[in-house]
């Protein structure tokens, strides 16, 4: 089963839907046998590749609120993305042109390091505060992912898989996406947004149903702690 997910690395929604995805294809005994493609989409392409604007000022001058409002209104953020493990840290929030990060994504999906490179960016920029639309920034987040730095930098430096960018951007348009999220399941099904989990297992199911997938067999105590080799997760 193929799911293609448009989304931007700076997008909030983005890695939370990521989070529900995966585990919906685990929880239904798919993983494995679906591939996750994150495709590219930029909310702001506007926005200074030096930009060193924090996320609560660019929301404020955004929406014509003062910055504690803006704090309020993130909160609800934050309690949704800790409904699936994850520490959002807006404090630390800075705006980010996410050309280059997805130029990079594209480029490591040819290396069989698309998801790995995709979740490091996510970690970085949501949990960390690392200033993602940085080249330095980027390279090492690469090497992080186990991609080659040097070979990193090159394809930034040359500008290569620009062209791949633009068209994923050019799709979105096509398909009529206006937001992100949006994932495509077997180039059949679309859903909108960071929806419950019990969304997406439905349209995984159906699909599979279709196609005549089976679940993979699951042990108990698979997501627990176990012994394995002469050893044990303690």
């Amino acid at each position: 089963m193929k799911i293609e997910v448009w989304s931007d690395f700076v997008c909030p929604f983005c890695y939370i839907g990521k989070r529900q995805l995966e585990k919906a294809i685990r929880d239904l005994g798919y993983a494995g046998q679906v591939e996750v493609e994150f495709k590219s989409f930029l909310l702001d392409p506007t926005t200074d590749e030096n930009s060193n604007e924090s996320t609560y000022e660019h929301l404020s001058k955004k929406y014509g609120m003062p910055l504690d409002e803006v704090k309020k209104m993130t909160e609800s953020v934050v309690q949704r993305a800790k409904e699936v493990g994850l520490q959002y840290n807006f404090e630390q929030l800075k705006t980010a042109n996410t050309l280059k990060a997805h130029q990079l994504a594209k480029w490591a999906y040819t290396k069989g390091k698309g998801s790995e490179f995709s979740e490091r960016v996510f970690h970085a920029y949501f949990i960390e505060g690392k200033e993602i639309g940085k080249r330095d920034v980027l390279i090492r987040l690469a090497e992080e992912a186990g991609l080659n730095g040097k070979e990193a930098a090159e394809v930034l430096d040359g500008n290569q898989f620009l062209k791949e960018v633009e068209k994923e951007i050019q799709q979105a348009q096509i398909y009529g996406i206006r937001g992100v999220p949006f994932f495509v399941i077997e180039n059949k099904y679309g859903i909108s947004g960071a929806q419950p989990q019990e969304i997406f297992e439905q349209a995984i199911k159906k699909v599979a149903e279709e196609k005549g997938m089976k679940p993979s067999l699951r042990m108990v105590g698979e997501e627990g702690n176990f012994c394995s080799d002469g050893q044990c997760d303690l």
